[in-house]
């Protein structure tokens, strides 16, 4: 049996953050015309800005970095309102993708949302394969936010 712990984010978490980060973009990557040098600090000028953007627009109290018996493996950025719990970010390294843990954190957040009988929305690019999974847990489409993300709701059932 896995042991999940999530552990509020600090500054020591940085270069792990940056480097889970980069392991969602590894794809796209691909099809850039840099090397690796060109690479890295795009990607630490992304990451850096997409950081900023968070702590700037969020409030970061329930950032968490996700454990694996005790090793970082993921994060979960959460932000919570009045009627709603915001998944900002969940994204886990991709060597500990399929391995049950999203269903754990996503588990998590239900309960959370269903003590307080409150929704939780997420953020999905269109055509990210992702999405098919979010439904399957139950989000629904809300509205377009603009021509590249989808807001999805759950709704804790009545």
């Amino acid at each position: 049996m896995m042991a999940i712990q999530l552990t509020r984010y600090t500054e020591q978490d940085l270069p792990f953050l940056l480097r889970l980060y980069s392991s969602t973009r590894e794809e796209e990557m691909r099809y850039f015309p840099f090397d690796e040098m060109q690479k890295r600090n795009f990607l630490h000028q992304q990451f850096s800005a997409q950081l900023h953007h968070y702590t700037e627009h969020y409030n970061t109290s329930q950032f968490f970095i996700v454990r694996r018996d005790d090793l970082p493996v993921g994060r979960l950025f959460l932000d919570q309102w009045q009627q709603e719990i915001r998944i900002v970010d969940i994204s886990l390294l991709p060597e500990f993708q399929q391995q049950q843990i999203g269903s754990w954190l996503f588990n998590f957040v239900f309960e959370q949302a269903t003590t307080q009988n409150l929704r939780v929305s997420i953020h999905v690019e269109q055509h990210n394969p992702v999405r098919t999974w979010y439904e399957k847990l139950g989000f629904k489409y809300k509205s377009q936010t603009n021509e590249v993300y989808l807001l999805m709701e759950w709704q804790p059932a009545m």
